[in-house]
């Protein structure tokens, strides 16, 4: 098994597939600012912050009892309750993977990586 993709209820799948999926259903929730390093957005961010998160490490995937265990790395906006947008987040992806793939999300842990204050 190549170590850039997933195999989970019988299927193979990239990692870069499953980051791509997971990055677009948390982008929606209100209060994320961006996703990791995988946009100009974060790219941007990441100038002003001291914890810029590669690009390839935005979203991290493995597959643990033929579920798919997550990771997502987030900037996100002051204001938004982290434990309610934490909990969005991962309603948001296991619905989203649910759907689009067809397996089940075994965990979401997110991490706030960085904070992005409105301009006044």
């Amino acid at each position: 098994m190549a170590e850039s993709e997933l195999h989970v209820a019988g299927i193979g799948i990239s990692k870069g597939v499953v980051s791509t999926i997971v990055s677009e259903a948390a982008k929606k929730v209100a209060g994320v600012a961006a996703v990791g390093g995988n946009e100009i957005a974060s790219s941007l961010i990441s100038i002003f912050t001291s914890h810029p998160v590669a690009p390839d490490k935005a979203v991290e995937s493995y597959v643990e009892d033929d579920k798919l265990h997550l990771t997502i790395h987030l900037a996100v906006f002051y204001g938004y309750p982290f434990t309610k947008l934490a909990a969005d987040v991962r309603d948001s992806v296991a619905e989203t993977v649910a759907e689009q793939i067809g397996v089940e999300v075994s965990a979401v842990d997110v991490c706030i990586d960085s904070l992005v204050f409105p301009k006044e």
